[in-house]
């Protein structure tokens, strides 16, 4: 009986830790198909409601690292809980404002989300076995990634009609509270396990400068990219890191372990995990964008509004993802995260593939896009466990804060170039040719197929072995927890 509480203990925190995931994707995609009506509601330029997008991802570059690093110091379940009144306060402002200054400083507050996940991992690993730790990784993770088709899903069938857009942070605020419930009845308190104090210096300079290199990049297509603000911006910004880095590298107790950061394993699985990001933005917005354009003036595309284009292209991939998450966990358990994410990888690269050369057909699209849900699925579900094993139970929520920030500049980058790439319309209907979705969806099958090349080199070059307590987990976890 009591191994049969303990089961159920951990089953309920892993599923609660899991919808406080969603909040993250829930945030950051919902606000993607709404843009256009954001814009026309406020009476703005689609230039200016785009910084709905940017200022939270600034804000999220510049505050996980921070406070994924509060996580490893002091009591988890209260760090948790301030990041998520912060994001209530900022779903609870957009909701309720229609000044577009106001909205902005709502997604900023908004962008505190991004450290939830890590903070998640860092309880999952101080509250859990060891041999129970993957398989919850893989799960929180690759709810995550099934929370960005969630995301679209939902808006769509709030947006059906002339809804405004309030609607949707209104969602946000309710599902906010949902989470705080959960965390307050759920999570236990635990004081934090990490050593030494709060870099202060460190955590500003990481901030800047990863700020300004994002502002470069989600700004390049308005400002031009061969501007001096676009680089003054990326070259300041890389300059500031380089000082960071010099910082970090002669401090006792740094904001992030430089060794930790760059053992080859921690250094490849981070630039994967860019590649992934990139991925997952490709294939979302650029479906999304495709099955909505007009068939009749093009000759491609369905012609979907917002709400087709939820229910019948994204929704079954989004199913495909809630699949794929919530068995990725035995799939690591019983594999390991490096063959499960290189099988992933190449599951969105024939995913990706098939959009770029075979999307006339209704069914064609949805195969397709059941295919890369199922490798962003996969992917995050397999990178943290890698990630993990690369950092001290003192460096949980650092490292898996660094890891995140990762996914935050390979979507950045994405979403740039898919900019770039639609701002180049036909003269004759002035919208983008199909020529473009082609390009964009060929980029998603290169990225899939660098996060596969990167995690073999992975594997091949390091030649670093798990612990034996590690080894033994692995094992374990094949006759324990579910």
């Amino acid at each position: 009986m009591p191994r049969t509480r303990e089961r159920q203990r951990t089953g309920v925190l892993v599923l609660s830790l899991s919808v406080v995931a969603l909040t993250v994707a829930l945030l950051q995609t919902a606000v993607v198909p709404v843009l256009g009506v954001m814009a026309e509601q406020l009476d703005v330029s689609a230039v200016a409601v785009s910084w709905a997008v940017t200022a939270n991802l600034l804000a999220a570059a510049a505050a996980t690292p921070l406070i994924g690093r509060l996580a490893d110091l002091y009591n988890k379940k209260h760090v948790l809980l301030g990041v998520l009144v912060v994001v209530l306060a900022g779903s609870l402002l957009a909701a309720v404002t229609s000044s577009l200054p106001l909205l902005i400083l709502a997604r900023v507050l908004q962008g505190a989300s991004f450290a939830l996940y890590p903070i998640c991992v860092a309880i999952l690993r101080a509250e859990l076995q060891p041999r129970q730790v993957v398989r919850a990784l893989a799960v929180l993770s690759g709810m995550l990634g099934f929370g960005g088709g969630v995301g679209l899903v939902v808006t769509g069938l709030l947006m059906s009609g002339s809804a405004g857009y309030h609607r949707v942070f209104w969602l946000t605020t309710a599902f906010t509270v949902l989470v705080m419930a959960l965390v307050v009845w759920v999570v236990p308190t635990r004081a934090g396990d990490g050593d030494g104090g709060i870099d202060w210096v460190g955590a500003l300079g990481l901030a800047v400068g990863l700020t300004a290199v994002l502002l470069a990049i989600t700004q390049g297509s308005t400002w031009g990219w061969r501007t001096p603000a676009t680089w003054g911006c990326l070259a300041s910004g890389l300059l500031v890191l380089a000082g960071w880095w010099r910082w970090e590298r002669r401090r006792t107790h740094p904001l992030v372990s430089i060794a930790m950061l760059t053992r080859p394993a921690m250094l490849l699985t981070n630039v994967a995990t860019v590649f992934v990001g990139m991925g997952l933005y490709f294939g979302f917005l650029g479906l999304t964008l495709f099955v909505q354009m007009p068939r009749e003036v093009t000759g491609y595309g369905f012609s979907a509004t917002v709400l087709q284009s939820s229910v019948v292209f994204l929704l079954p991939g989004a199913l495909t993802g809630f699949v794929t998450a919530t068995s990725s966990g035995w799939i690591i358990d019983r594999y390991g995260p490096r063959p499960v994410l290189m099988t992933g990888a190449l599951t969105g690269v024939a995913g990706f593939v098939m959009l770029a050369l075979a999307h006339s057909a209704t069914w064609q699209v949805i195969v397709a896009g059941a295919l890369t849900n199922a490798y962003i699925s996969l992917a995050y579900g397999a990178l943290p466990a890698l990630v993990v094993s690369e950092a001290g139970p003192g460096e949980t929520g650092i490292a898996t804060g660094i890891n995140a920030i990762a996914r935050t500049v390979g979507s950045s980058i994405a979403a740039a170039v898919v900019a770039v790439l639609l701002g180049h319309v036909s003269a004759r209907t002035g919208l983008p040719s199909e020529a473009t979705f082609v390009v964009i969806f060929f980029a998603g099958a290169g990225t899939a197929a660098l996060a596969t090349l990167l995690i073999a080199l992975t594997r091949t070059r390091t030649k670093r072995t798990e612990s034996v307590a590690a080894q033994v987990d692995s094992r374990a976890m094949q006759h324990e927890w579910g």
